[in-house]
């Protein structure tokens, strides 16, 4: 998208001032979103943008700025007020001769169905099948609605180090959304398969699939019981369930977080954290997983981060500020919503390891418990790990069976003492999709984990355990 020496330009220009690093980032990005709902299809926040911005750090010191404007005087003005921003008046000087390193475009997340090229009457035609599954499903499912979203993202990164990246991600995502109604009780589903793919996601994740599982979690709510309250064995689902780990522990790995001393893994480096049956990773270099991408947003190569290994912390979760703050490797988690934002750590695909159980042998070693099969929102306080999590699908454990299907229960807890109380993980490791926020943007992630058992947590309900 941007000729070398007008790269090279832009980094001199942003460095006019002094500085310790300094990188220009460039996307052109393309989104297409359609809608249906009670058989209206609409087409919702589609078009394209193209965009750039410039850093320059140093010490702890950041200055950003941003254009829309990628020509090459457009640049070297906004290099210019990155430069003033900071503020400091020793210049850096750059060799503009010098080429830059361009570091090899990897093709490692397939694209066989473009989105571009996708016909939008099969698209419409893959939400009407979804919104068909769902409506199929019983009498008592009043309201379906169906979005589907797909994006191409091209990336151009630069820096102060003489190396430019270039990298291009195509994501595709349904969200599958079911009210059901009876006898004054509403509860609602949903599901939502997501890929760094293009079309071909409906081959391994039909939307017939997805709308039959959102219906299901639905009506099935709609003849739950009131949950229990009190202290209990619980056991959390496999995908779904690794929300969890990623809102009560994952952001207090990050390393701002850690810097910021608002993170209770907080000189916890080296030391005990979590059971010793547990391992947990972030890596974007898993193919085609909603999460994923080659070279992060600063132009860092995607990794493979272990955080926790056999229950010991390894790792925090590091943009390049942050790597080079600590002499530590950045591990490309370095990303940004858009041009307009400034980059900081972000998780990525974030999951704790299978483990050797069977998820039948765990259910049926618990006398009586929870089984909580899918988790919604909740409050994490990131400096003492404490949080509370809504169970949207939940059902009691008695004598070693799933039981009854139970609603409004929450799980009360602490981050660092519910890893330290699992006692059992599966081998069914799986993922979901979402979005996760941070600092005012918005990234897309995957959250994953086995079916696991904590020992004991809080529920939080409205009757007692009989």
């Amino acid at each position: 998208m941007i000729e070398e020496a007008v790269a090279r330009s832009v980094i001199a220009e942003a460095l006019s001032r002094g500085g310790d690093f300094a990188d220009l980032f460039v996307e052109k990005r393309r989104g297409y979103n359609l809608r249906l709902e009670e058989g209206k299809v609409e087409e919702n926040n589609s078009g394209s943008e193209t965009g750039a911005g410039v850093r320059v750090l140093r010490g702890e010191s950041v200055s950003y700025a941003y254009t829309n404007d990628i020509s090459e005087d457009s640049l070297l003005e906004t290099a210019r007020v990155a430069a003033a921003a900071s503020r400091v008046e020793e210049s850096v000087s750059i060799d503009l001769e010098k080429p830059l390193l361009f570091l090899p475009r990897l093709e490692e997340h397939p694209v066989e169905l473009d989105a571009e090229a996708y016909p939008r009457e099969e698209k419409i035609e893959l939400l009407r099948r979804a919104d068909g599954a769902a409506r199929e499903s019983g009498p008592h499912v009043v309201q379906v609605v169906v979005a589907l979203g797909d994006s191409r993202q091209e990336l151009f990164v630069a820096n102060s180090r003489g190396e430019m990246v270039s990298d291009s991600r195509a994501r595709v995502r349904l969200i599958v959304q079911v009210v059901a109604a009876a006898g004054g009780e509403i509860q609602t589903g949903h599901e939502t398969p997501g890929m760094l793919s293009g079309y071909e996601l409906f081959r391994l994740f039909p939307p017939e699939e997805a709308g039959r599982l959102a219906a299901a979690q639905a009506l099935t709510m709609l003849e739950a019981r009131p949950a229990p309250s009190g202290p209990m064995a619980v056991v959390i689902a496999n995908g779904t369930g690794g929300v969890l780990f990623h809102e009560a522990c994952g952001h207090s790995l990050e390393a701002d977080a850690v810097y910021k001393k608002a993170s209770v893994f907080m000189d916890k480096l080296g030391h005990k954290v979590a059971s010793p049956l547990l391992s947990a990773y972030d890596d974007a270099t898993l193919t085609n997983r909603w999460g994923s991408f080659s070279y992060d947003d600063e132009g860092v190569r995607a990794s493979r981060t272990p955080l926790i290994e056999g229950g010991v912390l390894r790792n925090f979760i590091n943009d390049r500020k942050r790597s080079m703050r600590d002499g530590v490797p950045a591990t490309g988690n370095g990303r940004r919503q858009s041009y307009r934002f400034v980059p900081v750590p972000r998780m990525t695909n974030t999951y704790i390891e299978a483990g050797t159980a069977k998820k039948e042998e765990i259910i049926a070693d618990t006398r009586l418990g929870l089984y909580a099969r899918k988790l919604g929102g909740g409050e994490v306080n990131p400096v003492t790990g404490d949080f509370i999590f809504a169970v949207t699908e939940g059902y009691m454990i008695r004598d070693g069976e799933v039981a009854e299907a139970v609603k409004g229960a929450t799980l009360i807890g602490n981050g660092p003492r519910v890893l330290a109380d699992i006692d059992a993980i599966a081998d069914d490791l799986d993922f979901d999709t979402g979005m996760c926020g941070k600092d005012g943007q918005s990234v897309p992630v995957c959250t994953g984990q086995p079916t696991l058992r904590v020992r004991e947590m809080v529920v939080g309900g409205t009757t007692e355990v009989m």
